[in-house]
């Protein structure tokens, strides 16, 4: 039986996923396929090669993400993507979606045509930077012709290419929306914002019919993006929060 797995976007919220990745494992699912996004594409590059959930972890908090030697020099971001390439090759040493273990689609958006890419074969580690560099961030990765950034821009739960392959569908969805008061919305951008992040929730919140069942952790609201100091904390609120969905969905195929 395929079992697909789809990891949302969510910064370094994803660690959330290895969590649930964990909790999964020990109920006995061992997920397939893996559709992922952003921070969620990079777990699921990991995932799928076979990487464990402690190693993983490892990776997130060892990697530096806003270090100096990341940074871009000519190029549209503060964070030179391309830079993390030698982190990735030391897990990734073969490079290649064919020597996965798993199979992988990665999403990323095309910032030329305006247009978002499934990527599920050929090379691996270009595609998982570019679905990971934060716009205005990070610096957009070149791929063939073109650039690509954030695939979260365009499909944050990118559950659509596991719909004709597996016979389960699990999501973990790592982006919640924030609660605010009237008065966090104090200028044009917040707004703006605002505005951009409804419809982010919005489109993926419109997708979890699809899944089985879903793992999403309203904790994560509070944890910013970039907040690289509750590494542990999202951990363990990906973690419980799916030990809590599971539960249900075990409850009702062993009855």
């Amino acid at each position: 039986m395929n079992v697909g797995l789809v990891l949302s976007g969510g910064g370094i919220r994803g660690v959330a996923h290895i969590g649930a990745i964990k909790a999964l494992e020990e109920s006995h699912i061992f997920p397939t396929h893996i559709a992922g996004t952003s921070a969620g594409a990079v777990v699921g590059a990991l995932y799928a090669a076979g990487i464990g959930w402690a190693e993983m972890l490892a990776f997130f908090k060892t990697v530096p993400v806003f270090h100096t030697k990341k940074i871009a020099l000519r190029k549209p971001g503060f964070i030179d993507s391309e830079k993390f390439y030698p982190d990735f090759i030391k897990l990734l040493p073969e490079n290649n979606f064919k020597a996965l273990k798993k199979s992988l689609y990665v999403t990323a958006t095309d910032v030329i045509k305006g247009t978002l890419k499934v990527f599920d074969s050929g090379e691996v580690i270009a595609p998982v930077l570019a679905s990971a560099s934060f716009p205005g961030i990070f610096t957009p990765t070149k791929i063939g012709q073109s650039y690509f950034i954030d695939g979260g821009v365009l499909n944050n739960f990118p559950v659509e290419p596991l719909q004709s392959s597996c016979n389960t569908i699990i999501g973990v969805y790592v982006n919640p929306l924030r609660k605010i008061k009237p008065t966090d919305l104090k200028h044009s951008y917040s707004v703006a914002e605002r505005a951009f992040k409804i419809k982010l929730a919005a489109d993926s919140i419109a997708k979890f019919s699809s899944c089985d069942f879903v793992i999403s952790p309203e904790e994560l609201n509070k944890y910013g993006t970039f907040n690289l100091r509750s590494i542990d904390t999202i951990f363990d609120l990906g973690y419980e929060s799916a030990k809590k969905a599971i539960e249900p969905y075990r409850n009702e195929n062993t009855d």
